[in-house]
């Protein structure tokens, strides 16, 4: 989205790139009279920098030539130093359907989960050449696929190359010892070569005439030099049906050979997906023992391919150039990313460790900790690809309630779980983690995610601008956030009573210094009139007032001024091409898949809980430093990766929103759900944070507008968001613990 310069003053000459989708310049400006000057439009094209990589994304810019001549008074006369006052960006975004359109819509609406990749499968022919290769199938020859000498190659060599080719090799000499599968043997000691190097090499399934597969019954043709039938295991072409089944080399080599070397392609395959760059050996394993061994010996044709050479006839099995490639990190199983995919038996193993392993008899706390959570990151993949989903399938009413309810269901699951046992155990400990978790969420989002996403983005671009409109508002109501959360805070700091556990003279002299530990503003003085008739009604009246400007902040977005966002999606499409929308998830699909990551999250959150306490006695970690950093962060990965692919792209408005967003919905919402919840479930969960708390977020939120002000931004200013960042959690990691812990 293109940036205001000056507060108050639009301009309406061109239109940045946004890389979430392209866009065209509004229809209507055709219509609002002459055109600028050619060297006013230059300007404000040099202003808004206008890029963006539209092969990707299936659509053009169009962009209408301009009349030299013709000029308007409303139009700027000092170009060296104004810009055209009545310039007015009209951003028009394009997508390939109308559910992607949805999609793109929601990404600018305020208080939606800002989702990246596709929520729809992308036509083919708009895919890229590089996306084009990750989804083919390894049985294309091509011209020129230059040397094999490659370290992905080597490395393959190292990790799978020798021992599989070994495996074979041991398994030829079986086959030849049993006699009847020699045939088979033959084919294994090719293969032991092949699959030592298979790069640049072909494996082809020979065709067999006609006359040749008229042999099913054991009745094959009579030659007069041969003086009878062919015996049927030599005969090539004797195969199909039931005559190659009832061979007594096919009996030997599904029971010697075909399990031991299945069993070991299982394995690469396994091992080679998980390592995702070598996800072409996986390829190369599958088919292999889905296409290769299977096959009848005098079937199988393995060859070297020469430049200058032509293939021969035949269907072309297997044909690999490369063992890695590093842009798999893009590779999707219907529609997930294969980093989600991957993690997915990590929550299976999770659950079942967790629940089965109760006494600690197979492993301890601390990796049944770190296990739960590292489930939580694909299980907040999921369920945000299925609200984006929902919401794109959906109407705005639907949408706007499926994102209220299920937008903060990863971090609310993982504090009420914490909570509810600090309660149960009397520990105050569990609900000073939960502070913890809810500023390093807070301060996150304000400083690292957007600090982050500017460091990476500005990496590729040297200069990145955002809709400071859109940021202001957000800005407006983190301060309004922050100012609300923390009121009960600063109340008790002001009437509360310092009470300190320890005290010792200094100076040894009655009158001198004394010098106390464990201080605290004790709220309970007289039998608690002070928290009871003054901070809890406080504390109350705040969790009514964030809801409500955050609906008040809503509607200002949504409804009245969504202009601000200058947002206008359009139908268009790639000449020629005229795609029906193919959701990766129907709604219903989508919805189950919300309700039982929702359901495993809650039980690997309960989990973490269950195995946090002997890592928060046992730590010489502070406890501020472990919510604020692990606790805080973990559940927010998925979020993170989103806004650097916009950064990345060039759309640093939709990264700094997720930040935003994310900071504005743990004050205005999260937080006052916890106050909700401790009205009906009392737990130790009270409004008033530490000093540490407070002073770090204000100054993060205050440093945040500072630099967010003029509406552009640099990998300069993203490094001092990171960095006081990191300055801050090395003030959490010294600071000693909170007291009750």
């Amino acid at each position: 989205m293109a940036a205001d310069l000056e507060p108050g003053r639009r301009r309406r000459c061109c239109a940045q790139d946004t890389p979430d989708a392209p866009k065209v310049p509004d229809s209507r400006g055709d219509s609002d009279g002459p055109r600028r000057g050619s060297l006013c439009d230059r300007h404000c094209a040099a202003i808004y920098n206008v890029q963006g990589d539209l092969g990707d994304l299936g659509c053009h810019l169009h962009r209408p030539r301009v009349p030299p001549a013709t000029s308007t008074p409303n139009c700027c006369q000092q170009h060296s130093e104004e810009v055209c006052e009545s310039c007015v960006v009209k951003t028009t975004l394009t997508a390939e359907n109308a559910v992607e359109a949805n999609k793109l819509s929601n990404n600018y609406k305020f208080g939606f989960k800002k989702w990246k990749s596709h929520v729809t499968a992308r036509p083919w022919e708009d895919r890229s050449e590089i996306v084009k290769e990750l989804y083919s199938d390894l049985n294309v020859i091509r011209a020129s696929g230059g040397s094999t000498l490659t370290c992905g190659n080597v490395l393959y060599l190292l990790l799978f190359g020798w021992w599989l080719s070994l495996l074979y090799v041991l398994v030829a000499a079986v086959m030849f010892i049993t006699v009847m599968g020699a045939p088979y043997g033959r084919l294994c000691w090719d293969l032991a070569g092949y699959f030592l190097w298979p790069f640049g090499k072909v494996i082809q399934k020979v065709e067999v005439p006609k006359s040749h597969q008229a042999c099913e019954t054991g009745v094959g043709e009579s030659s007069a030099l041969l003086g009878g039938a062919t015996p049927l295991r030599w005969r090539p072409g004797c195969w199909l049906g039931t005559g190659y089944w009832h061979r007594a080399s096919t009996a030997v080599w599904l029971c010697l050979g075909y399990p031991l070397l299945a069993l070991a392609h299982g394995l690469v395959c396994v091992t080679a997906w998980l390592l995702i760059v070598l996800i072409p050996v996986a390829k190369l394993s599958a088919r292999a023992t889905s296409r290769v061994l299977p096959l009848p010996p005098e079937r199988v044709l393995i060859r070297r391919l020469r430049m200058t050479e032509v293939p021969l006839e035949g269907e072309v099995i297997l044909c690999c150039y490369r063992a890695a490639n590093p842009y798999y990190y893009k590779y999707a199983v219907d529609g997930i990313n294969v980093f989600a995919v991957n993690l997915l038996p990590l929550v299976l193993v999770t659950l079942v460790l967790g629940y089965v392993d109760s006494p600690n008899q197979l492993t301890g706390s601390a990796v049944k900790f770190t296990l739960a959570l590292l489930s939580i990151m694909p299980l907040s993949y999921y369920i945000g690809m299925a609200i984006a989903s929902i919401s794109a399938q959906s109407n705005f009413a639907v949408g706007a309630v499926v994102n209220a309810t299920f937008g903060s269901i990863t971090e609310l699951t993982f504090y009420i779980t914490a909570l509810i046992k600090g309660s149960r155990e009397g520990n105050r400990c569990y609900a000073e983690v939960v502070k913890s978790a809810l500023t390093g969420t807070l301060v996150g989002c304000v400083l690292f995610v957007p600090g982050l996403c500017m460091v990476i983005g500005g990496i590729r671009h040297q200069e990145q601008r955002f809709n400071s409109r859109s940021a202001g508002v957000s800005s407006a109501l983190l301060f309004l956030s922050v100012g609300g959360v923390f009121a009960p805070t600063l109340f008790s700091k002001v009437y509360g009573k310092l009470v300190c556990g320890e005290c010792h003279n200094v100076t040894q002299n009655p009158l001198g210094h004394y010098l106390c530990h464990n201080c605290h503003f004790d709220l309970m003085d007289n039998n608690g009139t002070l928290y009871y008739s003054h901070v809890q009604p406080l504390v109350y009246t705040v969790s009514i007032l964030l809801p409500a400007a955050y609906l008040i902040g809503l509607f200002f977005t949504l409804k009245t001024h969504t202009h601000i966002y200058d947002i206008h999606i359009s139908d268009c499409h790639m000449p020629g091409h005229h795609h029906s929308a193919v959701v990766h998830w129907s709604r219903w699909r989508a919805l189950v898949i919300l309700l039982l990551s929702t359901l495993c999250m809650s039980a690997c959150a309960d989990l973490a809980t269950e195995h946090i306490s002997p890592i928060l006695t046992n730590s010489t970690i502070s406890q501020y430093f472990i919510g604020v950093t692990v606790l805080a962060m973990v559940p927010e990965l998925p979020e993170i990766v989103n806004g650097i692919q916009f950064a990345l792209q060039n759309n640093l408005s939709l990264s700094i929103e997720i930040g935003n967003c994310i900071a504005v919905q743990v004050c205005m919402l999260q937080i006052p759900i916890l106050v909700l919840f401790t009205i009906f479930y009392p737990t130790n969960f009270t409004l008033v944070f530490s000093d540490l708390h407070v002073y770090a977020s204000m100054f993060s939120v205050v440093l945040m507008n500072y630099i967010f002000m003029d509406g552009k931004c640099d990998y300069f200013q993203g490094t001092v968001l990171v960095m006081v960042y990191f300055i801050l959690l090395a003030v959490y990691f010294f600071a000693p613990s909170p007291s009750g812990c």
